[in-house]
């Protein structure tokens, strides 16, 4: 594997208030080796797919690539939500089909193939930050999948979505067909699969594959969205997350002491306390994630 090129850091000392203690504005640019940009900024980590003569069709180091660098972002400090999208006009036009011949020939590549896919799929569903897919262009197969396993998408008038598993002869795997189920319900998840279109950004957006159809770019309309989330209060928007993606897994009387440890740790928080003061004084509150 080709090495990964240098991260650079640009570290800038912002002044937030007299009452507040300095904080760090993180903005890096890294480019990996598996075709994969991140930006960092402003509390907001943009990953962006960059295979534009592909249409960003994900290769088997990407889909590996893919499913340890979203934990990675993560953890990061600073920040507070994930922006997934494609370079070149496209967001994701699915797995790479031109190297199935080698690295998916058989059942047994195949599988090995599927759990680096899969991996990819639900470091995005499993993230504990905010994930935000913006598509323009085609959002196809695994592109649509992983657009799903965030958990909101934005698109614009290029958006095309779909799952051409049908035209392929492949079935669709258990987790990429959960994320159908759950975000579009059974009749369309249903008419997704069957027909293996390529629905327009309307139809999209009336089945549930699009939250949201931006007027400009999808990237752009994604990055307000992400500013507006990122400024709210880091604890609240984990533990929101957490008790949402629960609640919608049947898995809340299982995770009852982890939803109230959060929902604790939130209560005694120093951001509870800005939160309560900034109102008071009607002002916009600073969170810090403690």
């Amino acid at each position: 594997m080709a090495p990964r090129s240098k991260l650079k850091i640009f570290v800038r000392l912002v002044s937030v208030g007299p009452s507040v203690a300095p904080r760090f504005l993180l903005r890096s640019d890294v480019e990996t080796a598996e075709n994969i940009l991140v930006s960092v900024e402003g509390g907001v980590a943009t990953i962006t797919l960059n295979r534009p003569d592909k249409r960003n069709a994900v290769s088997l180091r990407m889909w590996r690539r893919l499913a340890e660098l979203v934990p990675e972002l993560a953890q990061r400090d600073g920040v507070r939500v994930l922006i997934l999208t494609g370079a070149g006009g496209h967001f994701c036009a699915g797995a790479d089909i031109s190297e199935f011949a080698t690295a998916r020939a058989d059942a047994t590549s195949g599988r090995i193939y599927e759990a680096a896919n899969e991996g990819a799929t639900m470091a995005l569903r499993d993230c504990r930050k905010p994930t935000i897919a913006a598509v323009s262009g085609y959002g196809m197969g695994g592109g649509c999948a992983l657009a799903l396993a965030c958990d909101l998408r934005v698109g614009d008038a290029t958006a095309r979505m779909g799952v051409p598993a049908a035209r392929l002869g492949v079935v669709y795997g258990e987790i990429d067909c959960a994320l159908l189920l759950r975000q579009l319900g059974l009749a369309n998840a249903k008419r997704v699969l069957f027909t293996g279109r390529a629905f327009g950004a309307g139809e999209c957006a009336a089945m549930g594959l699009l939250d949201i159809v931006a007027d400009g770019q999808a990237l752009a309309a994604a990055r307000v969205l992400a500013d507006e989330i990122a400024s709210n209060a880091p604890l609240s928007l984990d533990g929101s997350k957490l008790v949402l993606d629960a609640l919608a897994g049947g898995t809340s009387a299982a995770r009852r002491a982890e939803i109230a440890a959060v929902i604790e740790g939130a209560m005694n928080s120093a951001d509870y306390r800005e939160g309560a003061r900034a109102f008071l004084e009607k002002r916009k509150p600073v969170f810090v994630g403690r």
